[in-house]
């Protein structure tokens, strides 16, 4: 009985969609990724050297060169921010390891390019909200983003000042 319990229970698991909550015990409606609220903490976007060309629409990062935050979109890169500062990053020097290394979430598999993929067809990401994070984050990183519970817009650092996006 007991294998009959677990062998229904492993193959219903790969029926549920995949949700992750980081420092909470529930997600919140259909987030794929969420966030627990009243923290500090953002989302570290990737400083990038090279905009890569088959990067799908929906990909943000920060663009190393110009130290501009940018989300790409169907017709290309548009930028989120002004010029910024990469003074205060530290770049990791190790030799990367070929191969899809990346995380995917809400799907067994996928092709799209990336080092976090949320890929679902119904849910999204839920984006760490933070109350005034131009007050609230005492030492904000480049790539920075979040959501301002105040303004109810998507904030970004762009390791100067932060942009606004409703």
């Amino acid at each position: 009985m007991k294998n009959i319990i677990l062998l229904i229970g492993f193959l219903s698991s790969g029926l549920v969609c995949a949700q992750v909550g980081i420092g909470k015990e529930s997600i919140d409606g259909d987030g794929i990724l969420d966030f627990a609220p009243n923290t500090t903490n953002g989302i570290m976007l990737p400083i990038v050297e090279t905009l890569s060309n088959d990067a799908v629409a929906g990909t943000i990062l920060m663009d190393k060169n110009d130290k501009i935050i940018k989300v790409k979109d169907n017709s290309g890169w548009v930028a989120l921010s002004d010029s910024g500062s990469i003074n205060n990053a530290t770049f990791n020097t190790n030799a990367e390891v070929s191969g899809p290394n990346r995380v995917i979430i809400g799907n067994s598999a996928t092709t799209v390019p990336g080092v976090l993929v949320l890929e679902s067809p119904d849910k999204a990401l839920i984006l760490p909200k933070i109350a005034n994070p131009h007050i609230n984050v005492k030492s904000p990183y480049p790539g920075m983003i979040c959501y301002d519970t105040v303004s109810k817009t998507m904030a970004v650092f762009d390791g100067l000042k932060w942009s606004y996006w409703k």
